[in-house]
């Protein structure tokens, strides 16, 4: 897991933003750093701490929970790891983002990092295929099988799409299945690297995946401007 390697670089504590059920809060914990996790979600909050008191005290008591929406967040603390891994930057409006990112570059601590990533998009291929469906497996540490199938309709006038997911997960010999729908926005590269930039980060790290002919995935990890 790059974020965890990473984690043990820059040591704690650590901020996990739109953190979801946990899939990376609790295993940080478990590997002894001390986490915030923030998300807007109650329930999944509450799967996150359900899923740390299963595990016992001695990684419960590493983690703490805010309910937040990303937009309005006001940060208390210094870190030395700030995550928006699983592509939230794409959850957060473009007019929102450059006062959220001057928030997180505010509160990293000495040698502290941010670690975001995001799927870049070839424009011309969205204009040609602006309907697409895929399949992943969701990278999971508690025991539960997440296969996603997401179907995505992307509108280039307002740099937007909007994903509908179909989930199917098995849990203690279980099967769940539930559909979700959410608008995201597309991400566009340059812009993103001016904002970092305005919010006083610099890009120290970056590495890339092609996912096909027209879509890459994007690791970005930045620290401070000196």
């Amino acid at each position: 897991m790059e974020y965890l390697a990473l984690a043990r670089e820059t040591g704690g504590p650590v901020l996990d933003l739109g953190s979801g059920t946990g899939r990376l809060t609790v295993p940080f914990a478990r590997h002894g750093f001390t986490v915030e996790a923030v998300d807007q979600d109650v329930p999944s909050l509450d799967r996150l701490c359900a899923w740390a008191d299963r595990i016992g005290p001695q990684v419960r008591n590493r983690i703490t929970t805010t309910h937040a929406d990303l937009v309005r967040l006001r940060l208390r603390r210094r870190y030395q790891l700030t995550l928006l891994a699983g592509a939230m930057i794409a959850a957060i409006p473009p007019a929102a983002r450059p006062a959220i990112l001057r928030e997180i570059a505010c509160h990293l601590g000495t040698d502290g990092a941010l670690a975001l990533d995001y799927t870049a998009h070839d424009a011309a291929g969205l204009a040609e295929h602006p309907h697409r469906t895929w399949a992943f497996h969701v990278p999971r540490f508690d025991g539960v099988t997440e296969w996603v199938v997401a179907r995505q309709v992307f509108d280039l006038s307002t740099m937007s799409e909007q994903v509908t997911y179909f989930v199917e997960r098995s849990e203690r010999a279980r099967l769940h299945r539930s559909v979700t729908t959410t608008d995201k926005w597309i991400v566009d590269q340059e812009n993103l690297f001016r904002e970092l930039r305005a919010a006083g980060l610099r890009i120290t790290d970056q590495r890339q995946q092609r996912l096909d002919e027209r879509t890459r995935s994007v690791l970005l990890v930045c620290h401070p401007a000196e």
